[in-house]
Formats: C-alpha cells, sequence, structure tokens
C-alpha cells in the first residue's frame, strides 16, 4: 500500500469516447488534452469531467490506499485557522466553562466534517491575544496558583512585604524579659535564654533564605555559638571580643573548607556557604548579651522587648518606628534607674531599639513564611541588638 497519489499511465492513450447525441464541435484530441490535465491537478478521489460516469472507476479500482467516494459527498473547502482550532477545541470535549473564560468565539467555530482532506490547514501556534478580540480572557489576580503572594501584591501595587505580626512580637519580648531578669542573676543563668536565641536564630536564617530542610547547616551555625559561649565563660567576660571574634574565624575558615568539599555545583556552594557563613555570625555574635555587662543586658532586653511590641501596633510605618525607639528610650530609663545607668540607659535602650528594628525589617523579607516569622521574626531583633548593648554598655559603664 502506498500514500503517492495515482497517476494515470501516459504512454498508453485514453480511450476515446463517441460524443453524445446532439453535440455540436466536439474534439477527441481536445477532450483527452483536458483530461490529462486535470489528472495531474485534481484530487485523487475528486477527478471529474468525465463524460461517462463510470469511465473513473478503472482508475479507482487500482488505487492502493483506502479512499472516498465523490460522487455522494461534495468536495468540503478547507477551514481558516480558527475554525480549526475551534474545532479541535470541540473535539476533545471543551466544556462551557472553558469557553466562557475565553475561548468562546473559537470554540464556536463550527467542527469540520470527518471527510475533509488531510490537507486541510491547521495551526501551530495559539491565537495572538494583543488584539480586541483575543480569544484568551483577561488576566486575573485572583485564583492561579501559579502567582505567589508577593507577585500579586506587586500586581496590585501593595507592598510585598510583610512583617511579623503581635504574636512573633510577643515571644521575642518574652525571650527578651528572660535575657533582661537571668542577667541581673549572673552568667550561667543568662546562658539558658541565651542558647535557646541562638539556636531559633540559626535555623531562623537558614529557613529565611529558602533553605530548609538544612540539617547541616544548622547544626554548624549552632555548635559555632556554643563554642563561642564556653569560650566567653572560659576566657572571662574582659576578653570577649577576644573570644567571640576568634571563635568566628575559625568557624568561617571551616564552614569554607566543609563548603569545597561538597559535591554539588558552583551556584549552590557558593549560596550555602554564604548562608551559612551569615547564619553562624549572627549566633556567634549574639554571645555579645554573655559578654557585656549585666546591667547594660538588663537594659538593653528590656527596651527591645518594648521596642518590638511597639512595633507590632498597628500604627503606619514611620510611626510606628518613632514610637518604637521613644518605647526603647523610655524603658532603658525605667531599666537604668534600677540599675545604676541612670539616664544612660535611654542612649542605651534607643540604640539597642535601632539595631533590633533592622533585624525585625529582615525577617520581614518578601512575604515569609509563618516558620520564618516564628524563628528569624523573633530571634534576630536580639541577635542584631547584642553588638550595640556591649559597646554601649562598655562606654556607659
Amino acid at each position: 500500500m502506498t500514500d503517492q497519489p495515482y497517476d494515470p499511465p501516459f504512454d498508453q492513450p485514453y480511450q476515446q469516447y463517441p460524443p453524445y447525441e446532439g453535440y455540436e464541435g466536439y474534439d477527441p484530441q481536445a477532450q483527452q488534452a483536458q483530461h490529462a490535465q486535470q489528472a495531474q491537478q485534481a484530487w485523487p478521489g475528486q477527478q471529474q469531467g468525465y463524460d461517462d460516469p463510470q469511465a473513473h472507476l478503472q482508475y479507482t479500482q487500482q488505487w492502493q490506499g483506502q479512499t472516498w467516494e465523490t460522487s455522494v459527498q461534495a468536495p468540503v473547502t478547507p477551514a481558516d485557522p480558527a475554525q480549526a482550532y475551534g474545532g479541535s477545541q470541540a473535539a476533545y470535549g471543551a466544556s462551557d466553562a472553558y469557553a466562557q473564560a475565553g475561548y468562546g468565539q473559537a470554540a464556536a467555530a463550527p467542527t469540520p466534517p470527518p471527510s475533509a482532506p488531510a490537507s486541510a490547514p491547521r495551526p501551530v501556534t495559539a491565537p495572538d491575544s494583543s488584539g480586541p478580540d483575543s480569544t484568551y480572557g483577561p488576566a486575573t489576580l485572583a485564583g492561579n496558583a501559579r502567582v505567589t503572594d508577593a507577585q500579586r501584591a506587586r500586581l496590585e501595587g501593595r507592598s510585598p512585604i510583610i512583617e511579623p505580626g503581635m504574636q512573633p512580637a510577643a515571644l521575642t519580648a518574652l525571650l527578651g524579659l528572660l535575657l533582661s531578669g537571668s542577667a541581673a542573676i549572673g552568667s550561667y543563668a543568662l546562658l539558658v535564654p541565651l542558647v535557646v536565641l541562638q539556636a531559633v536564630t540559626a535555623a531562623g536564617w537558614f529557613r529565611l533564605n529558602g533553605m530548609w530542610p538544612a540539617r547541616q547547616g544548622i547544626a554548624l551555625a549552632f555548635l559555632g555559638a556554643l563554642v563561642s559561649d564556653v569560650a566567653l565563660l572560659v576566657a572571662g567576660r574582659e576578653n570577649a571580643p577576644a573570644a567571640i571574634l576568634g571563635t568566628l574565624g575559625v568557624w568561617v575558615l571551616l564552614v569554607l573548607v566543609l563548603q569545597l568539599r561538597s559535591h554539588a555545583d558552583a551556584d549552590e556552594r557558593m549560596y550555602g556557604l554564604m548562608a551559612t557563613v551569615a547564619s553562624a555570625a549572627l549566633a556567634i555574635l549574639a554571645t555579645g548579651h554573655l559578654g557585656a555587662e549585666p546591667d547594660a543586658v538588663s537594659a538593653g532586653a528590656a527596651a527591645v522587648a518594648v521596642a518590638i511590641l511597639a512595633r507590632a501596633l498597628p500604627l503606619p510605618t514611620p510611626a510606628s518606628v518613632v514610637v518604637a525607639l521613644l518605647a526603647a528610650a523610655g524603658a532603658g530609663i525605667a531599666v537604668g534607674e534600677m540599675t545604676g545607668l541612670g539616664a544612660g540607659g535611654a542612649l542605651l535602650g534607643a540604640g539597642a531599639a535601632g539595631c533590633a528594628l533592622i533585624g525585625h525589617r529582615v525577617a520581614s523579607y518578601d512575604y515569609p513564611s509563618r516558620f520564618v516569622h516564628f524563628t528569624a521574626g523573633v530571634a534576630l531583633p536580639l541577635a542584631a541588638a547584642a553588638p550595640a548593648v556591649y559597646v554601649l554598655g562598655r562606654a556607659l559603664g
């Protein structure tokens, strides 16, 4: 069986048929030439023009493929691409809801009959949606699972930043009050809430960067924080900078060596290196609460607790920041009067609150998940405030 169109044997002349009665001017040679021309141009199953209606059967019987009877069905003109596209959609069972979503014009086109020639044109591309008569519906902002919350916010003209709410702020305030109260008791009492702060900091930073689960990186960063705490307790509070910075330098080198041994590609290794170094650095810098003066830790941690609660109030962002700083200064003064810092507690409280608000803003980046708010959103304000508490406490002490 072959799919090649039938070509009549031109080396054998066509059978000459006698003219009809009453027909004048019949020329057998001209008629034979006309038959040959029609055989080259016409579709194999649509050859017409024979005087004898049964004469074409001798060629149809020699056809080796499937064909159809053209004497029963009229030839069908090819459909335009839009109709062919609509017909294919209807043939596959396009629903009414699909048609209402923007394909109504194409789906309403008539379906070509099954006897249409195989050479009917069909589209290879989707219809153009830029014109006024587009077959696609308008873009929507709701109900599309492929659009993230941050993208939807940008399309609607809103900020893609969601800040931690009142619940994470309450947890931050609770942890800050624990730091403030335990600092007045002693270094080992302060160590308990500090270790919790460092663990949540390490886990929250990796989740904030979209790297979860990253158990090795979290464990490595948390281990660096524990080593820093132990080194400070051994070296003493007066040698806190050497203990903290020395541990940080060793841990950066360790993370670099471990990442170079990784079998991941270059981009992934670089991304993991930066995330691990940053997480370890934040967790280790939180040791500054352990190395600062106890009175400074009490005032600074209390100021951070009050500032984060004020920042969570439903106020415009500029007003919320001002209220948070003023509240932190007031808390610093109040705790400073009880601990001996005096009015210097206002400066310490405002400085610690300023660093805490930076950490709070970092935890609000680009629609983070709820888990980010309850880890990085809780821990980053207190971890970021540790250097300010240490430096300002030393300066004011």
